[in-house]
């Protein structure tokens, strides 16, 4: 694997520290960026609502924790690679009644990647700065009004029922336009996704699955016009794990039949299944089918140890969720997916802003026959040490 920044470490560990002084919080490489929420009252359960659009589509400062979170595969003729771009915003209750421009409201953190398929190597590049809401000193933005999140020159902004995508690291950058072709989908209850046994392990999730992409990616100092498949996910919290969970395994994939499935479990140190859920929604439906926390298994079938981090990560799963999905039925009323990864080596080093190694990568999705129906992305948190989040 090869990890790129866009700053050497010890230029972005002077900068955490800076920031951390003038927060007066942690931000401990080793704890992350939840060390930020130092402070907070406990969390209240969040209240079901209509979520309303375009406004639930921006920012909810007001929430602890939140992130706009974009992967996809890309195609050239020859070539196929991944992306992602995610967005982190992080409420520090500290400096919440500081009237100075200067004070830090939000921790702005963002990280993007590139799978070279053919290269076998993911390429991954990092930001973070603060956000007070007064524009002529801040570097990070997120709009609350609609999509529009920024971080320097790095950003996801929808316009007109489009989202633009623009990174510039220091050795990838793509600038990427990402079409809806379907309508939103409410994950959970009508948006509302719970993520533990506990009613404030909770939040408010929706997904943009089939995402039509164009665009141009800047690689090797070449520049590659792409086009491909993406999904979206949009999720704010006040709470999200409970004090069991170390990490979590998630999957959204977009089938080649235009169906979405998406799958996640949370994880107890023992490797248990504290929690579940995910949905799945044919094409040309508007309501997603949604997954109980009995629904859905994930089953470790091949591994994957990181030179880098020593860390070992299942890299091929067996997923099941209810015969709905995909209308095949297979025994005792379930279908079985096979998640595999695309290449085993798409492990992120986080540290340097939000603390945490983890693994995301590009994978395809496997009927019970062993026939690719589709493609997504493979998320795997907690791994390397348990995961702090709120």
């Amino acid at each position: 694997m090869t990890a790129v920044r866009n700053a050497p470490d010890h230029t972005l560990c002077q900068r955490r520290s800076l920031l951390a002084a003038a927060l007066g919080v942690s931000l401990d490489p080793g704890l992350g960026w939840a060390q930020s929420l130092a402070g907070a009252p406990p969390a209240s359960p969040l209240v079901k609502r209509s979520l309303q659009f375009p406004q639930d589509l921006g920012s909810h400062p007001d929430t602890a924790i939140e992130w706009w979170y974009v992967t996809g595969a890309l195609q050239t003729q020859e070539r196929l690679f991944g992306f992602q771009l995610t967005f982190f915003r992080s409420r520090v209750p500290a400096t919440q009644s500081m009237t100075s421009a200067f004070a830090a409201k939000q921790l702005i953190f963002a990280h993007a990647a590139v799978t070279d398929v053919a290269g076998k190597r993911l390429l991954h590049d990092q930001r973070i700065a603060r956000s007070s809401g007064v524009a002529t000193v801040d570097l990070a933005h997120a709009s609350t009004t609609d999509t529009d999140v920024a971080l320097q020159n790095w950003s996801l902004v929808r316009r007109q029922g489009r989202y633009q995508a623009q990174v510039k690291g220091s050795s990838f950058g793509y600038s990427l336009n990402l079409a809806e072709t379907q309508p939103l989908l409410l994950q959970g209850d009508q948006g509302l996704s719970r993520k533990g046994p506990q009613a404030t392990q909770a939040s408010f999730y929706y997904s943009l699955p089939q995402l039509q992409v164009s665009g141009e990616l800047a690689l090797a100092g070449q520049t590659l016009a792409v086009q491909g498949r993406a999904w979206l996910d949009h999720e704010w919290s006040q709470s999200l794990l409970h004090p069991d969970a170390v990490g979590w395994d998630w999957i959204g994939m977009n089938l080649t039949d235009g169906s979405a499935l998406t799958a996640f479990r949370l994880r107890t140190s023992s490797g248990e299944s504290l929690w579940a859920g995910g949905s799945w929604r044919a094409q040309g439906a508007v309501q997603a089918v949604a997954f109980t926390a009995q629904d859905v298994t994930f089953e470790a079938k091949r591994f994957w140890k990181s030179a880098a981090s020593g860390t070992t990560y299942p890299v091929e799963w067996t997923v099941t969720v209810p015969s709905a999905a995909g209308g095949g039925v297979v025994a005792a009323g379930i279908r079985r997916f096979t998640v595999r990864a695309v290449i085993d080596a798409q492990e992120l080093d986080s540290r340097s802003s939000t603390g945490a190694i983890y693994w995301e990568g590009l994978s395809d999705l496997l009927d019970d026959q062993g026939k690719r129906v589709g493609r997504g992305y493979l998320e795997m948190t907690g791994y390397a040490s348990a995961l702090k989040l709120g």
